[in-house]
C-alpha cells in the first residue's frame, strides 16, 4: 500500500523514485526497553531497505540529507525536542513509560506536545510483553500489542513508520497580493463559511479537548477551477470573517516546490492556510461536481476510511482520500474517514452538507 501510494504524485511521477527515504534514530534517553525497541525497529527498517543512521545529537545538521523520519528517544519526565532544519523531516518521539498507564493516549499526548513531535510512540510492558501506541497530533492512535513474537511486533511498528518515510509534506504558502478588490470584504461563499463555523460550534465539533492551537477544524468552499476559499490555520473557526487572515483564497499549487498559492488583499497580514489545503485541492481538481468540502474531527460508523496513517498536509494522504472519493457511489456527496483523524465530507455547498 505505502509503495503504491507513494508512487503517485501531483508533480513528476518520477520524483518519488529519487525521494530520500532514510531514517535517523536518536538515542541516549530511556532505559533497556527503549534500547531494545530502537534496536528492533532499526533492524526491521534495514531489512526492508531503508537506510538507518544512529545518532545521539538532536539536530538535523548531524543527520544525512536523505533522512525523512527521525525517531527521537526522550525521557518521559523531561522530553527534549529534535531541532528540525528541514520542513520535510517527520519526528516520531519515543519514550519508555515505567508502568502501563490506564489511558495511554492521555499519558502520551502531553509528551507529543512537549517534545514538538509529529507523532509520539510511548512504549511500556503489558504483563511482560511490549505495548506501543502511535499517537498523532489529531489525537488519533494505533495500539500495537499482544503479538506472538518480537519479529511480528517490530514488523507492525515499522508498517506504521514507512508511510512517513514515503510522504511529502505540503504546508508552505506563497502569499500573492492580487486578490480582486470585489473580494476584499468576502462574498456569499465566505459568509457561508462563517455560518458553517457557527453551526459547527453549536454542534460542539470545534473545541479541542487539549489546550493547544494546532488542533482545530478547517472548513472551506470552492470558488472556481483551482480557486477555492478555505479557513486559515490557528484561528477561531466559530468566527471566520476577515479575508486574508481568517479565510483565504487558494489559487494554485506549485507542484515542483510543494507550495500552496494564496491570493490575499494587499494590506492584510496573512496567515497560513489550513494544512488540509493540498487534500482539498486534489479533490476539487478531480471532481468538478464537488462544490464544498467540510472537514471535522468526528466519526460516522461504517464510513469508508484510509488505511495508511499519512500525516496531514502530505500529498500521499491527499491522493488516498481523493481515490476514496473517486470510488464512492456519489463522489459529490461522499463521506470519507481519515484513519485516526476525522472525516472529509463533500457536497454541493457547506449549507447542504450541514443540513444532510
Amino acid at each position: 500500500m505505502a509503495d503504491a501510494v507513494a508512487a503517485r504524485t501531483l508533480a513528476d511521477p518520477a520524483r518519488s523514485a529519487s525521494r530520500p527515504n532514510g531514517v535517523a534514530v536518536v538515542d541516549g534517553a530511556g532505559g533497556a526497553l527503549t534500547e531494545w525497541f530502537l534496536d528492533g525497529v532499526s533492524a526491521e527498517l534495514t531489512a526492508r531497505g531503508y537506510p538507518v543512521q544512529r545518532e545521539r545529537q538532536r539536530d538535523a545538521t548531524d543527520i544525512d540529507e536523505n533522512v525523512r523520519v527521525v525517531l527521537n528517544a526522550v525521557d518521559a519526565d523531561e522530553p527534549r525536542s529534535f531541532r528540525r532544519r528541514s520542513k520535510e523531516i517527520f519526528v516520531i518521539g519515543v519514550a519508555e513509560l515505567p508502568d502501563k498507564p490506564d489511558d495511554m493516549l492521555r499519558a502520551g499526548y502531553p509528551l507529543l506536545v512537549r517534545s514538538l513531535s509529529n507523532v509520539f510512540l510511548p512504549i511500556a510492558r503489558n504483563g511482560g510483553g511490549p505495548e506501543a501506541y502511535l499517537i498523532t497530533m489529531e489525537q488519533g492512535f494505533h495500539r500495537i500489542a499482544d503479538e506472538p513474537d518480537d519479529a511480528t511486533f517490530f514488523a507492525r511498528v515499522v508498517d506504521r513508520i514507512v508511510p512517513l518515510a514515503e510522504s511529502r509534506l505540503v504546508i508552505d504558502n506563497r502569499f500573492v497580493p492580487d486578490l480582486p478588490r470585489e473580494l476584499w470584504e468576502g462574498d456569499e461563499q465566505t459568509r457561508s463559511i462563517y455560518r458553517a463555523g457557527l453551526r459547527l460550534a453549536e454542534l460542539d465539533l470545534l473545541p479541542a479537548p487539549w489546550p493547544i492551537d494546532e488542533i482545530l477544524t478547517p472548513d472551506e468552499l470552492r470558488q472556481s477551477g483551482d480557486a477555492f476559499w478555505m479557513s486559515a490555520s490557528g484561528v477561531d473557526k466559530s468566527h471566520l470573517r476577515q479575508v486574508g487572515s481568517e479565510i483565504l483564497l487558494v489559487t494554485g499549487f506549485d507542484a515542483r516546490r510543494g507550495v500552496i498559492r494564496l491570493s490575499v488583499p494587499p494590506d492584510v497580514k496573512p496567515r497560513r492556510v489550513s494544512v488540509d489545503a493540498i487534500e482539498h485541492l486534489t479533490i476539487y481538481r478531480e471532481h468538478p461536481e464537488v462544490g464544498a468540502i467540510l472537514h471535522v474531527h468526528g466519526w460516522v460508523p461504517g464510513a469508508t476510511s484510509t488505511e495508511a496513517v499519512y500525516p496531514c498536509g502530505t500529498e500521499e494522504l491527499a491522493l488516498e482520500v481523493a481515490e476514496l472519493v473517486r470510488k464512492a457511489p456519489d463522489p459529490g456527496h461522499a463521506v470519507i474517514g481519515l484513519k485516526n483523524h476525522g472525516l472529509t465530507i463533500t457536497g454541493e455547498t457547506l449549507d447542504e452538507i450541514l443540513e444532510r
